[in-house]
C-alpha cells in the first residue's frame, strides 16, 4: 500500500510540475499552423483601400500578422515610398532580406517601419529590408492613405 501510495503521489507531482516536459504556447502553435502566403492585408483610410497580398512565410511576416488589426498613420519618403511606423519592432531573425521593386510593401529593420515603393528604381539588394507582400495602386491612390489614421486588418 505505501508503495502504490508513493507511486501515486510521483505520479501526481509529475502531472502538476510537467516532469520536465514542455508544451508549446498558444503563440507558438500558433506560429506552426499559420499559412500567411495568400492572406490580404487591407489599409484603409476613409473611403480609400490599398490591398496587400502576403507572398512569403518568415518571422517577420508572422509577427506582422500577429499585430493586426491596427492604427498608423502613413507620410511620404524620398520621392520612393509612403512609409508608417508600427507599433514596436519586428520579430525578424531568420527572415530573407529583398531587393524592392515598385508595388513592394517591406519592412525596413532598423527603423521598425513598413514601406510602400512606388519608386524602387536604383535601390538594390538588403538584408535589411524585407518584403511583407505587394500591393496595386497607384501613387495617387496610396496619397489618399497619407495623413490620416490607417486602418491595417486582415481581409481574407
Amino acid at each position: 500500500m505505501h508503495k502504490l501510495r508513493r507511486r501515486l503521489s510521483l505520479v501526481t507531482l509529475a502531472v502538476v510540475f510537467g516532469a520536465g516536459y514542455t508544451t508549446a504556447s498558444s503563440s507558438e502553435k500558433q506560429d506552426e499552423t499559420m499559412k500567411p502566403v495568400g492572406t490580404v492585408v487591407r489599409f484603409t483610410a476613409g473611403s480609400t483601400s490599398v490591398d496587400v497580398t502576403i507572398r512569403q512565410d518568415n518571422p517577420a511576416v508572422r509577427d506582422f500578422l500577429s499585430m493586426l488589426p491596427l492604427s498608423l498613420t502613413l507620410k511620404e519618403f524620398a520621392g520612393r515610398e509612403k512609409i508608417g511606423y508600427l507599433p514596436r519592432k519586428l520579430k525578424h531573425v531568420g527572415s530573407p532580406g529583398s531587393d524592392p521593386d515598385d508595388g513592394d510593401l517591406i519592412y525596413y529593420v532598423p527603423w521598425g517601419n513598413i514601406g510602400f515603393y512606388y519608386n524602387a528604381s536604383g535601390i538594390g539588394y538588403s538584408d535589411e529590408t524585407i518584403n511583407i507582400g505587394t500591393y496595386r495602386a497607384s501613387p495617387e491612390q496610396l496619397k489618399m492613405l497619407e495623413g490620416r489614421p490607417v486602418t491595417v486588418q486582415v481581409v481574407k
